[in-house]
């Protein structure tokens, strides 16, 4: 398989995952983000995708101060007003009632993808204890005074 035919699977497997973490988030809100049939779901997606690629890391540095003092839980601010802001350009087709909805949307699509990224292969999730440090001799005897 040519590079390029790799890539552009790889674009389709992330763009129907990202389609059905939006539908997950449109079950799960039911009547808060509506869609009128499934070409305006995978039309919403594929515009969600796009602005994520393009817009989102402009949206990351503007807000980067934000990011750092809420450690990085600002970031779904940001996909929240992504997701309005799909939602206010396809109205009436794709629709996000209020910003508290699209909130929990992007809270619903990002937990969605995660899981389907891993247990596609796209995305590895690693958890490792580090030994704890060695003892040095020398001070085993010795009072600790802390300041």
């Amino acid at each position: 398989m040519r590079p390029g035919q790799k890539r552009f699977l790889r674009f389709l497997q992330s763009w129907l995952i990202n389609t059905l973490a939006v539908l997950v988030a449109v079950a799960l809100l039911h009547g808060h983000i509506t869609y009128q049939n499934w070409s305006d779901l995978f039309i919403a997606s594929l515009l969600l995708g796009i602005l994520n690629a393009f817009v989102r890391p402009v949206l990351m540095l503007l807000a980067l101060p934000l990011l750092i003092f809420t450690l990085g839980l600002f970031t779904l601010v940001i996909n929240a007003l992504l997701l309005y802001f799909v939602g206010t350009l396809m109205a009436p087709h794709f629709q996000v009632d209020s910003f508290g909805f699209a909130f929990l949307g992007a809270l619903i699509i990002s937990v969605v993808s995660i899981a389907l990224n891993v247990m596609t292969g796209n995305a590895r999730v690693t958890i490792q204890r580090r030994p704890p440090p060695p003892k040095k001799s020398d001070d085993d005897d010795k009072p600790v005074i802390d300041v």
